[in-house]
């Protein structure tokens, strides 16, 4: 009998060392005092954690509910902080008689919600991906214990070693230029192996921890200290976001915390990319179910933001970056495939929280009434979107068709941008296409496209293109390596319009961050386009102007803006052969000026007589 109970004795004994309390990590890693939504969530993981109670005796902090998931190993702690003062706050996890403190940091807000100033039409984006831009650590290239350890710039769907550090030795290059705002793909964490030693995720797009950047592009304090540099130097930074799904290899895809956390477990149903029953209201139910609840591939889970817990830990995820980083802007990849209703949620938490910040919604369609439908305020949809800024695909598709055509009387060449932009007021007195025209995001290329230049170098062409995307009613974006000429077509792999910047890489024998490294027609590219953007800076009449345009005559396409007595006319000769411009026809615009200036070349235009065009030419001009 005391042999039994010395056993039991030590059964037991054994039981309350298992049962020991233990936290793996707590998401987010640390968090603000004084927002205006008081109220957090925090994910805490460790094993058999979820059986756990918290208690704190910070003030003002108070915990409001535990949410004990489907996996043993989460437990969600929802607190109030609203009066708390930023400090070191203790909370106690006490699990069958085992006791655990968890010092957990609350920080001040470095500047009040009104300050952070997002990016608009003053601005022109440049979109980069930090693997393909400049490699400045290669210490970094490869990184121990990551799944990946490949990296080869020989293979196009490799990692080639671009980073955080590469960018910040190179961000006097884009105040040379003339941008205001980066860009860049996503820098967070992708811990996945490579796809048969040929393609891994380099392009960041399957997220594995969404508070941490990828070790290969350096740390989150890298990433910090390249902002706080770029806001020295006057640059905005826009971060890439993914809320429609993360990678196969989470750790919520290897213990998932509730069975509803992804949409169909084990790539249940694949999307078919079509984003049109989003918004049809004839929209069949397996098509829409397939839009937004299937995997966008094998290895990318589809997060369910139905899921009040999965949408409330992405939200407080954009909040802590901007708190952390001071990021300028979010760039939502896969807009319409994530649930509309939680999307909507998303946005208007944060417009709420910073009523002047800005994030811009990858919309791939390309009809514009079904791109307006996403903006905030829209008319055209029953839900509001609280979106402020959309991607105008419908721009990027007729230019991509007006660039390999004549401009004829009536449909072709650059009377397709005509009509694309007619339609943003249709029946002008009752129904505004676009609830903030000057809030769409327009571009002639990117990393999921080809390039505008094909295989060839055709400046004629591409100057017209970005003589239109820098004037018209939009904020512009560019796409790294377009005014050096980068070429590329998706025909083999994406990888070959995401080729590496020339001078970026050790051993690079060509060197396009510099004057005297560009040939010549690099050189002339980029001195032309340096030129228009550092005139569009200081241009109200483009950043702020109303805009009219003209149908396209004999070839011939004008589109003007204008602002407090001063114009900015645009004029495109959609020919392949030598043009003119009949003055005439735009008296309305010309008024009484005899001469205006040509931004793009800095020549005094007369007025007062037709004004001869080459072929394919593009003006800027000023008066």
């Amino acid at each position: 009998m005391k042999r039994t109970i010395t056993l039991l004795l030590l059964f037991f004994a054994l039981l309350s060392v298992s049962a020991k309390v233990k936290i793996t990590r707590i998401d987010p890693t640390d968090w603000y005092v004084g927002m205006k939504d008081p109220t957090l969530q925090l994910m805490v993981y460790g094993e058999g954690i979820r059986d756990a109670e918290v208690s704190t005796d910070y003030p003002h902090a108070r915990i409001d509910s535990l949410v004990r998931l489907d996996s043993p190993n989460y437990l969600l702690v929802y607190m109030n902080l609203e009066g708390a003062q930023p400090g070191e706050m203790r909370l106690q996890f006490k699990l069958n008689g085992s006791k655990l403190t968890e010092r957990y940091v609350l920080h001040a807000r470095a500047q009040a919600a009104e300050d952070h100033k997002g990016f608009s039409q003053s601005d022109v984006l440049y979109l980069l991906m930090p693997d393909r831009f400049a490699n400045g650590d290669t210490g970094n290239d490869v990184v121990r214990d990551m799944r990946d350890g490949l990296c080869d710039r020989s293979q196009p769907s490799l990692r080639h070693g671009g980073d955080l550090a590469g960018i910040s030795r190179h961000l006097d290059y884009f105040t040379d230029l003339g941008v205001t705002a980066l860009w860049f793909t996503p820098i967070l964490e992708n811990d996945a192996p490579s796809f048969e030693q040929k393609a891994s995720s380099y392009h960041g797009y399957a997220t594995t921890d969404y508070y941490r950047v990828d070790p290969r592009f350096g740390t989150n304090a890298d990433y910090c200290a390249l902002i706080r540099d770029c806001h020295k130097r006057g640059l905005k930074v826009v971060m890439d976001m993914i809320f429609n799904h993360c990678s196969s290899y989470h750790p919520w895809q290897q213990d998932s915390p509730s069975r509803d956390w992804f949409n169909h477990p084990g790539y249940g149903l694949q999307t078919s990319y079509k984003l049109t029953p989003v918004l049809d209201p004839y929209a069949a139910d397996i098509d829409r179910e397939e839009t937004t609840d299937g995997w966008f591939v094998a290895s990318m889970p589809d997060l369910n933001q139905r899921n009040p817990h999965v949408m409330r830990y992405l939200v407080q995820n954009s909040i802590w970056w901007i708190e952390t980083a001071s990021i300028d802007g979010i760039r939502m990849d896969t807009y319409p495939y994530a649930d509309r209703k939680a999307m909507a949620a998303w946005m208007k938490a944060i417009d709420t929280e910073y009523p002047y910040f800005n994030s811009v919604g990858e919309t791939w369609v390309t009809e514009p009434a079904y791109t307006a439908a996403w903006q905030k305020d829209s008319r055209l949809s029953t839900e509001n979107s609280y979106l402020k800024t959309v991607m105008d695909f419908a721009f990027f598709d007729r230019l991509t068709l007006a660039r390999d055509e004549e401009t004829d009387d009536w449909w072709k060449g650059f009377n397709r941008i005509y009509n694309v932009l007619c339609y943003e007021r249709v029946l002008r007195a009752c129904l505004e296409l676009y609830a903030n025209p000057s809030s769409v995001l327009a571009f002639i290329e990117n990393h999921d496209t080809d390039r505008f230049l094909g295989e060839g170098r055709d400046t004629t062409a591409l100057k017209q293109a970005l003589a239109l995307l820098l004037t018209m009613n939009r904020i512009p974006q560019l796409y790294y390596g377009t005014e050096v000429l980068l070429n590329g077509t998706k025909q083999v792999t994406d990888g070959y319009v995401r080729r590496d910047f020339p001078g970026g890489f050790p051993g690079d024998t060509h060197d396009c961050f510099t004057a005297s490294g560009r040939d010549d027609a690099e050189q002339g590219m980029f001195s032309w386009l340096s030129r228009v953007l550092h005139w569009r800076q200081g241009c109200e009449a483009v950043t702020q102007g109303t805009q009219k345009q003209f149908i396209p005559y004999k070839g011939v396409y004008v589109l003007c803006r204008q602002w407090k007595g001063k114009t900015v006319m645009t004029v495109l000769n959609g020919r392949r052969s030598d043009n003119e411009l009949d003055v005439r026809r735009y008296a309305e615009v010309i008024g009484s000026h005899d001469t205006a200036q040509d931004v793009t070349t800095g020549a005094t235009i007369d007025l007062t007589r037709n004004v001869p065009l080459t072929a394919r030419q593009a003006l800027i001009l000023t008066f």
